[in-house]
């Protein structure tokens, strides 16, 4: 699912890649990270008029979360937060929205339609709260919190194209699927800033570009076009922040030859006779590390790599006919 790259940084923390004099979390305007704990981002953007997050992280931080949040907001003057939009439906993503709905019920939650009919499903926040929990157990053992998952709901659907104002700035929902169906990338204008989701991969420890497509190679290939024609000025990458502006197209050509080249290894398996579980067993063999754990449970990242084989034994399928 990764593939690892060269730049001239010597990457200290795993995830420093391109330099010390290179900030991933400098953003552009009135950005801020009010992420707590790991696993998960959540990025407050204080526009005009209006403020709206950006994913709100996992559950078990969601109390810290919340008091980063209250801090910025007030430093900036602001009062309350008016938006939370949606990436996707998953638990390191949308975990804290139960904080956020409390502490500011008025909150307007916008995602995909795909997104607001997987929150009404009890299965989904069944696993959710388990996936939760595990994460619990791992980065916070000493907390006796509950893991919420009530009110884990999208108040207003958005579709391809459609746009949220802030005052000056808009928000333009881009539909991307690929990393599952309800996946919603994010274009901040007028700075033309690019919150790219999972369906065009991520930056993980050492030096790897992660491709997580759990639902359809095909979608996400359609996806990587439709963000490169965006010909966004900055981007913002799930789970790692901004990447330097040299480094744009080169991003979206890796991420292209990694797809590539996973799905080639799955064929190769395939054709080998190897089962579901001993591809399985290859990939965390290539992929899995002690510093990955840091920003993902081993749980949460088994079930991710089976859905993605699964995927990849889909795409092989396909083009075989």
């Amino acid at each position: 699912m990764s593939q690892r790259f060269e730049t001239n940084a010597k990457a200290e923390d795993g995830l420093d890649v391109f330099g010390k004099e290179f900030d991933r979390f400098a953003f552009p305007g009135c950005i801020h990270r009010v992420t707590a704990g790991n696993g998960g981002e959540a990025l407050l953007i204080v526009g005009s008029e209006k403020t709206a997050i950006i994913d709100c992280g996992m559950a078990y931080c969601g109390s810290e979360m919340i008091k980063k949040l209250k801090k910025t907001l007030e430093d900036e003057g602001r009062e309350t937060l008016d938006f939370a939009f949606l990436t996707h439906s998953h638990y390191d993503h949308i975990g804290a929205l139960p904080y956020i709905r409390k502490e500011f019920p008025d909150v307007v939650v916008y995602g995909s339609q795909h997104c607001h009919d997987i929150l009404v499903r009890p299965g989904a926040k069944s696993l959710m709260k388990e996936l939760g929990e595990a994460a619990q157990k791992l980065y916070m053992p000493e907390s006796t919190e509950e893991i919420p998952v009530e009110n884990l709901i999208v108040d207003v659907v958005l579709k391809d194209g459609d746009e949220v104002s802030l005052g000056e700035e808009k928000i333009r929902a881009m539909e991307t699927k690929g990393h599952t169906d309800c996946s919603m990338s994010y274009a901040l204008e007028p700075l033309k800033l690019l919150f790219s989701s999972e369906s065009t991969g991520l930056i993980e420890t050492g030096f790897q570009i992660c491709t997580p497509i759990l639902k359809s190679f095909d979608d996400a290939f359609y996806s990587l076009k439709k963000c490169r024609k965006y010909g966004a000025e900055y981007i913002c990458l799930p789970h790692f922040g901004m990447i330097p502006k040299y480094f744009n197209e080169k991003y979206w050509d890796i991420f292209e030859a990694e797809c590539m080249e996973n799905i080639k290894m799955v064929r190769e398996m395939k054709d080998k006779g190897f089962s579901e579980d001993q591809m399985l067993d290859k990939f965390k063999e290539k992929l899995w590390s002690d510093k990955l754990e840091e920003e993902q449970p081993i749980e949460a990242f088994l079930i991710n790599t089976r859905y993605m084989i699964r995927s990849a034994l889909n795409k092989c399928s396909n083009d075989s006919v």
